[in-house]
């Protein structure tokens, strides 16, 4: 997965989007487990706009906070080689490039991510921010 992890890393900002990391914050419950702490956390319908085939439902920096808490978010920013209020921006984006289709992956997460990578765009899918 280095290649990988260094070709993402040059389209992407300075800290570099590392997928072994991301995968290993995915880790616990995976996707699966990610959705289901946002339902519980009130934000069903937003994370299900992500998930399905429709329009991404925005969400905010303070909700993300609140659902996943400060250790995971810090975790998931520095996985994703961004600043923690672009999270916000980004996650819509990623959960819905990691659902096509409209559907929950099922099986390894890092099996699940690496599909992901390459159908490509995940620029495209964290809101454009590692465009050059």
């Amino acid at each position: 997965m280095s290649l990988l992890n260094d070709m993402l890393g040059a389209a992407s900002g300075p800290g570099g989007f590392d997928i072994e990391k991301l995968a290993g914050q995915l880790g616990n419950g995976g996707l699966n487990g990610l959705v289901a702490k946002f339902e519980k956390g009130g934000m069903g319908e937003i994370v299900q706009s992500w998930v399905g085939t429709g329009g991404n439902l925005p969400i905010s920096a303070d909700q993300i906070q609140s659902v996943l808490g400060s250790e995971q978010v810090a975790s998931l920013t520095k996985a994703m080689g961004i600043d923690s209020s672009q999270l916000a921006s980004a996650l819509p984006g990623l959960i819905d490039h990691l659902t096509p289709g409209g559907q929950l992956p099922q099986g390894n997460i890092t099996d699940v991510v690496l599909q992901a990578a390459k159908r490509g765009g995940f620029g495209d899918a964290l809101g454009g921010l590692f465009k050059a």
